[in-house]
């Protein structure tokens, strides 16, 4: 059972590694202390809201494993 629940882990954290990445960067970086601001401060679209709600939950899913994991619960 424990062998399981470790492969989930290293899973979540590899999907979790892969929904970051697939975040759109939100600034300009060091270029955008220059430019105008407006362009941080919009609104997310559908597709980011979906992508910031699983990126969410499998943050929760990795740090419940690694916590059970970590305590030797099971």
């Amino acid at each position: 059972m424990s062998s399981i629940i470790t492969w989930v882990w290293v899973a979540s954290g590899i999907l979790l590694i892969l929904l970051v990445l697939l975040h759109s960067p939100k600034g300009d970086g060091m270029g955008g202390i220059a430019a105008s601001g407006s362009s941080m401060f919009t609104s997310a679209s559908s597709a980011e809201a979906s992508l910031n709600k699983a990126t969410w939950t499998m943050l929760i899913v990795f740090l419940s494993l690694a916590v059970i994991l970590s305590a030797n619960w099971i």
